[in-house]
């Protein structure tokens, strides 16, 4: 699989660029722009538009669970994958508010079988600069996911394994396992287990009922959305069962859009935090910290404060725009990236800025076409997964691109020799030679060139 991190910013490279009509609502305008993801299966959740302190839109789409047509609801709550990572971060926060943790400490305190737990210091952690591997790049990942675990279980799992690079000297990719130290941190300094914890020290005091960490002891009538990821170009199935324990800290977290917009409310207005607390939160230097991506962005002409995340069965997305008050929050039960897209571009409908409208092209390409576009083709050490040979493969009416690691992402017509990754939510693009046989492959921005004509 390629490795995504949450902060990238998706832009499809089809459907007319539109502007928000004056005699339309922007109601309208937003439900009209997500029709066309849940009717292709790409997303079914809720979203939740707020500015100014008003909810502008909070519709909610699809089934939470699809054997049973129990549709999903406002109240429906949903696994929010990376996002939880900021639900972590202000936990700890809470916690260095009362003195209770230093940013600056060293986590030797903490773990002192870590390697380089003498140079990490809390603050490494919370701004994902710490170095440590990256639990989720295990060979035996898959297999932590189908078993309970807790913070110093996932800890064990990278004890004793060298430093990626100096902590504090840059940021790398997610990482996973810092999260997963922030919650044993958080254990161990509040004396119980991390989903108490976080609901003690903040979602309760906030008022964010909704809302926990799943440490596998969710009773079965939750009010819960199931998950289900994409299976080949159109159709859906139930996702993979797995241990959310297995993601304490990075990606445990479940909540409701209405929990997540009290959230940000709190987050942003100093309610949940001290000043200097949030006054950190806030800092765009680094650009990557406290569970949000931050700064300018040249889009809104404004800073920017997202996350987005992605975990078997959900995908998630927020934003918040300080200077336009403007809240935007897509929670799907579909395995699909294609949050991220919505959720800028309904921030763009609001705002009443250009944004690409989905439309997949009418007629389904036939299967002698898309013959025509199997081969295999090699990127680059820049690529997602560095010099990765892919492989598109046509089998009867679908077109899927397969990974070194073996995972098959499902590919969208949605033009000539153009395509979107279901999974991911890129583009794809094929290029031909002059005798009109695939020459090369276009990811995103990555071009990969065709084995036989390396």
């Amino acid at each position: 699989m390629p490795f995504r991190p949450g902060f990238i910013l998706v832009v499809i490279g089809f459907g007319a660029i539109c502007a928000v009509a004056q005699s339309k609502s922007v109601p309208v305008n937003i439900d009209r722009y997500i029709r066309p993801y849940v009717d292709s299966g790409n997303f079914a959740g809720v979203v939740l538009v707020e500015r100014s302190g008003k909810v502008i839109f909070n519709k909610a789409y699809g089934f939470a669970n699809r054997e049973h047509r129990i549709h999903n609801s406002t109240a429906t709550r949903f696994h929010i994958a990376s996002v939880s990572m900021q639900i972590t971060a202000a936990t700890v926060l809470r916690l260095v508010d009362a003195g209770s943790i230093n940013l600056d400490e060293h986590v030797d305190t903490f773990v002192p079988e870590i390697r380089g737990a003498d140079k990490i210091t809390v603050r490494d952690l919370i701004t994902q600069r710490s170095g440590l591997p990256d639990i989720n790049a295990l060979p035996d990942y898959n297999d932590v996911l189908q078993h309970h675990q807790t913070p110093s279980s996932l800890i064990a799992k990278i004890a004793g394994k060298p430093l990626l690079f100096e902590p504090g000297s840059k940021f790398l990719h997610e990482e996973h396992s810092a999260y997963n130290l922030l919650a044993l941190i958080v254990e161990k300094r509040s004396g119980v287990p991390f989903a108490t914890a976080v609901d003690r020290l903040l979602l309760s005091p906030l008022g964010l009922h909704a809302s926990g960490v799943d440490d596998d002891s969710l009773p079965p009538a939750s009010n819960m959305a199931k998950g289900y990821e994409p299976e080949g170009t159109y159709a859906l199935k139930p996702a993979r069962d797995i241990h959310w324990s297995a993601k304490a800290g990075n990606a445990s977290a479940f909540t409701t859009t209405g929990d997540v917009s009290r959230w940000i409310s709190t987050q942003f207005n100093g309610r949940a935090l001290t000043t200097a607390s949030r006054n950190l939160m806030l800092e765009t230097s680094p650009r990557v910290g406290y569970g949000w991506f931050r700064g300018k962005n040249e889009r809104f002409s404004e800073a920017a404060y997202y996350m987005n995340g992605r975990a078997p069965g959900f995908a998630s997305f927020v934003l918040y725009l300080p200077e336009s008050k403007l809240t935007v929050v897509v929670l799907s039960n579909i395995y699909s990236s294609a949050t991220t897209t919505l959720g800028f571009d309904l921030a763009a409908v609001s705002l009443g800025l250009p944004y690409q409208q989905l439309s997949f092209g009418k007629n389904r390409v036939s299967p002698d076409k898309l013959k025509t576009c199997a081969g295999t083709f090699q990127f680059g050490p820049d690529f997602y997964q560095a010099n990765a040979e892919v492989t598109l493969v046509a089998q009867g009416n679908e077109l899927s691109m397969r990974w070194p690691s073996g995972e098959i992402s499902a590919l969208i017509p949605v033009g000539a020799d153009q395509f979107v990754d279901r999974s991911y939510w890129m583009d794809v693009k094929i290029g031909r030679d002059s005798s009109g046989q695939p020459a090369a492959l276009t990811y995103d921005k990555f071009r990969g060139i065709a084995s036989r004509s390396r």
